[in-house]
């Protein structure tokens, strides 16, 4: 199959970054307005988790603006291995207790909260009040009201928010942005997304905790579902029904096993989606007047695939990279230079939004929630 041109990738890097680049194999400025700044931002990463030692830390060590500078974490026996690792300093690590005390240390920028999702809210306003920039992993928060507070407070301190949203810099995803934008086979007509993974048999896990968690598998892969959904549409939904499926109750006590949901669109696309704990899904399909394009796998750590009607292949010459490194290049350089935020915290709020209707129609037998979300989150790449 024919493979999708370079050019479509290459318009998004700057002339300056484009060759080390494409040299390190790492699509590090894509998405990137231009601008040079040779600062590099130092992110303290809270919570050391198997996925900010697996997937964050590493990814900073290929960023170009940013760098990993210190860490919260509340096992001590964790301090002196990431210091060792990461050549982190004792003044830059902290724990939930002394967090605060970052306020007056410099070297550090940016904090990255990567906790379970109830205590995202906590500890974003507390960076935020410590004067510094904040990421929070998704979803951004486990409410509404929690979402504007994380809003409110990072506008009262002056900081920039950011969501850890690593798709929304991804080569593969913004390529199915432009063929809905530039729409060469048409308008969209339809979409269907699928993001799941099989939990396994580890019942004390935290994401199976509904105080910590704030829900199952909506509140964690359904997050990729609808925000996939979204671009895929290229609009946000206007209404939505949802269902709750469980096979495994003794299982998922307290949280969802498998929600499906039916979209429409503010373009009059309609779209399904599907969320599980117990089913692996990953896949977008977008149906367009004139043919279609799919990725699949859609939500993973990369590389992506996908291919279209026309039997292109959708595939991009990276061999290996991080999407967290481009994710988070992207929001350093919006916080040195005032380019595009592609993951703003409006986005974050939105999803949630969106979510507790999902979890609303569930309550209500299915009922079709009508939203009232115009553009909010919608970020034109």
């Amino acid at each position: 199959m024919e493979k999708i041109n370079r050019r479509t990738f290459n318009v998004k890097l700057t002339q300056a970054l484009a060759g080390a680049a494409l040299l390190s194999h790492i699509p590090l400025s894509y998405g990137l307005n231009s601008g040079r700044q040779d600062k590099k931002l130092g992110i303290a990463l809270v919570g050391l988790g198997g996925y900010a030692g697996g997937q964050l830390a590493p990814a900073l060590l290929k960023a170009e603006h940013c760098y990993l500078a210190g860490i919260v974490t509340g096992t001590p026996s964790k301090e002196k291995e990431w210091m060792d690792k990461y050549s982190i300093p004792k003044e830059n690590v902290y724990n939930y207790e002394n967090f605060d005390n970052i306020a007056k240390n410099d070297a550090i920028d940016v904090v990255y909260v990567v906790l379970p999702n109830s205590m995202h809210a906590e500890f974003c306003i507390r960076a935020a009040k410590a004067g510094k920039h904040v990421i929070t992993e998704k979803p951004m928060a486990v409410s509404v009201a929690e979402c504007d507070a994380i809003i409110n407070a990072c506008k009262e301190n002056g900081v920039k928010l950011g969501v850890g949203y690593r798709m929304q810099t991804d080569p593969y995803t913004n390529e199915i942005k432009r063929l809905v934008a530039e729409k060469p086979m048409g308008e969209v007509q339809y979409i269907s997304s699928d993001a799941g993974f099989v939990s396994g048999n580890n019942p004390d896990q935290w994401r199976l905790n509904k105080k910590l968690a704030g829900g199952g598998a909506l509140m964690d892969m359904g997050v990729y579902a609808i925000q996939s959904s979204i671009y895929g549409a290229g609009a946000n939904p206007v209404s939505i029904s949802a269902q709750e499926f469980k096979t495994r109750p003794d299982y998922f006590k307290e949280v969802d096993e498998s929600i499906t949901a039916q979209m429409k669109f503010s373009n009059d696309v309609v779209g399904n989606m599907f969320t599980s704990y117990n089913a692996n899904a990953n896949r977008l399909f977008v149906s367009f007047r004139r043919g279609w394009a799919e990725l699949n796998p859609c939500h993973s750590y990369g590389p992506l695939a996908g291919r279209t009607s026309k039997g292109e292949e959708i595939k991009f010459p990276f061999e290996r990279y991080y999407q967290q490194t481009t994710q988070m290049d992207s929001f350093a350089k919006h916080v040195l230079t005032g380019s595009t935020n592609f993951a703003p915290g409006e986005m974050g709020k939105r999803d949630i939004i969106i979510v507790e209707a999902i979890y609303k129609s569930i309550e209500e037998g299915g009922k079709t929630i009508p939203l009232d979300l115009g553009d909010m989150g919608i970020v034109k790449v």
